[in-house]
């Protein structure tokens, strides 16, 4: 039992924290990769590896691509199977790209809003043990 309790990400921890971050932007990422060009899901994954320099990796996209599936954001393009395995490409929908723009935007009026609470200007003074940099 310990072991489970260990593995499991818990609420009021930084990794705690970084992980409802994670989920709350990961349809937004998977969009934004997906704009350029269709994608299997994993390469989805490295690709999100890649862009954050490691700093942000996924056990699993499935969920979020299911859901973005299902709201008609993104659409299977095309599936080629690869030694065995049947690798299903997803491309970003007229639509997607649409939602894509007004979640952007969304998560920058956001986030620009905790800057200014904080008291950062561009960000500065983040993990400055939440003390502010600067008057607002």
């Amino acid at each position: 039992m310990k072991k489970k309790e260990e593995s499991r990400v818990r609420s009021g921890t930084p990794l705690g924290i970084r992980e409802s971050l994670k989920k709350a932007v990961t349809e937004m990422l998977v969009l934004f990769v997906l704009q350029d060009r269709p994608m299997y899901t994993y390469e989805i994954s490295q690709q999100l590896e890649k862009l954050s320099d490691k700093k942000i990796t996924f056990n699993t996209l499935y969920p979020a691509i299911y859901r973005l599936q299902g709201f008609g954001y993104i659409a299977e393009h095309e599936s080629i199977t690869v030694d065995s395995r049947v690798r299903n490409y997803y491309a970003c929908t007229p639509e997607g790209k649409v939602y894509l723009d007004s979640i952007i935007k969304e998560y920058q009026s956001f986030t620009s809003t905790i800057a200014e609470i904080m008291g950062w200007s561009n960000m500065e003074g983040a993990g400055n043990n939440g003390k502010r940099t600067g008057g607002i």
